[in-house]
């Protein structure tokens, strides 16, 4: 197995070709009444995105495929279909097999005693085919980049679904996870608490929320769970159902990054400031027009008066995102 590393023009010009190859073929399946019957009957909704689509073709494929063994009148148009497909399957393989050592870096560091980073890796590779499958190349990202997101998602799905010793069903995960956070928030308000507050503060009876701390014999969720050099708490085993989807954090990111460089290009360094730290681009975290004053030593006022200013300069560059771009 090849560990090729692409350049970035290298990925967007084997996903172009990918999309290429997927084209011909589904234009050339349209006038093959038994696989055009397929792919013109009405989309589900899984099917509408870029992956649905792809998988409702290689339907297509194999039910020519699968006819033309039967007629041989079908099987030359079924072969010609099938080549163009596998041309494609092998340039989304080249695409996703670039990727290799995303999905080594990310086993090693959620490798632990429900999956060891040997299985890990394999479904790091499920998740870099998934990516490949779905990878616009004119979306201006990465497939490195956008790939890691997909890796990831495998890997913790993967952790959460089958490498539990005891599987809990997904209400009593998210539970589990809740009650973390319960704690975390107490300790960080200095609070005592202990496992009845902390099931009143999640909204469960007590008893559940022992068993939920103490199944599989964990009996705290920061307590380590294996006895390597670097000890890893369940915590880091639990699947994140608040966390964005791999495609809107990509994209995130990506707006994210343009809208930094267009404020470089249309803003003075003191009205950057402000909206970032108004706005949390950078943390997340909110600011009151009086912290930004202290931070910066000037009144409310003048801060608002700053922020007035720079989101009208804004406004009045409509074309921020191609200047960004």
């Amino acid at each position: 197995m090849s560990d090729e590393r692409l350049t970035a023009e290298e990925e967007k010009e084997i996903a172009r070709e990918i999309l290429r190859l997927e084209a011909e073929a589904r234009e050339f399946l349209a006038t093959v009444p038994l696989a055009g019957d397929l792919l013109g009957t009405l989309p589900t909704r899984s099917e509408r995105t870029r992956a649905g689509s792809v998988d409702r073709l290689e339907s297509a494929v194999d039910a020519l495929w699968k006819a033309g063994k039967e007629s041989p009148t079908v099987k030359p148009l079924a072969r010609k279909a099938k080549g163009l497909w596998a041309q494609a399957e092998a340039n989304r393989w080249r695409l996703a097999m670039s990727g290799r050592r995303i999905a080594h870096g990310e086993a090693r560091k959620l490798a632990g005693p429900f999956l060891d980073e040997e299985d890990l890796v394999q479904e790091g590779y499920v998740g870099l085919l998934r990516a490949a499958k779905r990878f616009d190349p004119d979306r201006g990202i990465r497939f490195s980049t956008y790939a890691r997101w997909w890796v990831r998602a495998q890997m913790t799905r993967a952790i959460d679904h089958t490498g539990r010793p005891v599987r809990l069903p997904g209400c009593a995960v998210e539970q589990t996870r809740n009650l973390h956070k319960a704690k975390k928030r107490f300790e960080v308000l200095g609070v005592e608490f202990g496992v009845t507050e902390l099931a009143e503060e999640v909204g469960i009876d007590e008893r559940r929320a022992r068993l939920l701390l103490s199944q599989g014999g964990t009996i705290s969720l920061e307590e380590p769970v294996d006895d390597g050099p670097r000890p890893r708490s369940l915590e880091r085993f639990l699947a994140d159902r608040e966390a964005m989807h791999p495609d809107d954090e990509a994209i995130g990111t990506q707006e994210l990054n343009r809208m930094h460089q267009a404020f470089a290009d249309l803003l003075s360094e003191r009205q950057r400031f402000v909206l970032t730290r108004r706005y949390g681009l950078e943390d997340g975290q909110f600011r009151t027009l009086s912290e930004v004053g202290k931070e910066l030593h000037l009144s409310r006022e003048r801060v608002r008066q700053i922020e007035r200013d720079a989101l009208l300069r804004l406004r009045q560059h409509s074309g921020i995102r191609e200047n960004a771009s």
